[in-house]
């Protein structure tokens, strides 16, 4: 076994240095060329595809199938109750502090150094059965259209994917999908001390309640039901006024039994308020039984899970595993941070799961 300390340490410091790089999605650019630079520094085979990053190793074989080790190097905004500079954060032993280091700067730099472990040591690459590929993207917090979607659209002959998330080194099999709808229930004005009008409010409350008790036909054996919430709620500007209009937002985590289509029409002949869905792509995945990266998490003792949120898999064709170092649970709230040794857990972890496919 090759020593692993100096791959431990580059992490480490890697991550210390990008998380001082404001990387919101859709501003990526800063932090898409820190990392090119660090690549090339390497030796490495790389080039930006808008702000992603792709890499190759220095040994490639057509005969062999090929895996990606994905991960976004986007991070969402930071909340106001930080309560240090979010891209200047306090050093320590223990852990790295900072925006985006849980999610995914860990997962980032964990498949960064795995990639060089492997391209450091040709005959471990050789001894593989897949090809490596290290690919780098963007906007995967807002969905953008110049991330993932873009960046695979100028790829070709990837077989399968380990896409890097804060699990704590559980790999998620499948992940549940997410639609977004926006609602509005429509009345009609009046004075409220006269009792007219047609109050917005309660058709919106009669088509909440329907979404609060909605059993769908179809339940998962992987992911089980489908879930929903109402999570948002807006009407009236008065209070002698009887409101014409209630918008509220619907949060929907499907399973692989519908579409995002087929809910919305089930849900379209079931309410009386209109339904506008924010996107209808965000789709559900799972990893096809039998393939062998279902294989390799087995041999490997990682347990696997079905993960309910979602990920760049959703915006992938092929077979995949959801995988990294980190909490989700730490994900998008203050003071963010990843333990040391998650990350060094993450590469020896990353390391076998490779060796065993």
């Amino acid at each position: 076994m090759v020593a692993l300390d100096r791959y431990y340490k580059g992490a480490v410091e890697l991550l210390r240095k990008i998380v001082t790089i404001k990387s919101y999605s859709f501003e990526e650019e800063e932090c898409s060329i820190y990392l090119y630079n660090y690549l090339k520094s390497k030796n490495i085979d790389c080039k930006r595809i808008k702000n992603n990053i792709v890499a190759y190793p220095t040994s490639f074989s057509d005969s062999k199938p090929t895996l990606m080790l994905n991960s976004h190097i986007d991070t969402v905004k930071e909340s106001d109750t930080y309560t240090f500079d979010a891209t200047n954060p306090p050093l320590s032993d223990e852990v790295v502090w900072g925006l985006g280091s849980n999610d995914a700067g860990g997962c980032v730099v964990s498949l960064i150094q795995t990639f060089l472990y492997f391209n450091d040591n040709p005959q471990l690459l050789n001894n593989l059965s897949y090809n490596l590929v290290l690919a780098l993207s963007t906007e995967e917090e807002r969905s953008g259209p110049n991330g993932m979607s873009y960046l695979t659209s100028h790829l070709e002959g990837i077989d399968c994917a380990i896409v890097g998330e804060p699990t704590s080194m559980k790999g998620a099999i499948a992940e549940r999908g997410l639609l977004v709808i926006d609602a509005t229930s429509k009345g009609k004005s009046g004075h409220a001390a006269r009792n007219e009008g047609i109050n917005a409010i309660y058709i919106a409350i009669e088509d909440i309640d329907k979404i609060r008790n909605f059993t769908f036909d179809k339940v998962s054996p992987l992911m089980g039901d489908v879930n929903m919430s109402v999570t948002q709620i807006n009407a009236g500007y008065a209070h002698n006024v009887i409101p014409d209009s209630c918008s509220f937002v619907v949060d929907i985590r499907p399973t692989d039994c519908y579409t995002n289509p087929e809910i919305m029409d089930i849900l379209s002949k079931e309410l009386k308020s209109e339904l506008k869905p924010r996107s209808l792509t965000n789709k559900s995945s799972a990893t096809p039984i039998g393939h062998p990266l279902l294989n390799a998490l087995k041999k490997s003792n990682i347990e696997s899970f079905i993960s309910p949120t979602t990920s760049d898999w959703m915006r992938l064709s092929i077979p995949a595993v959801k995988i990294g170092p980190g909490d989700s649970a730490r994900s998008h709230r203050a003071d963010e941070y990843i333990k040391i040794s998650e990350i060094e857990m993450g590469i020896d972890g990353y390391i076998k799961l490779i060796e065993n496919l």
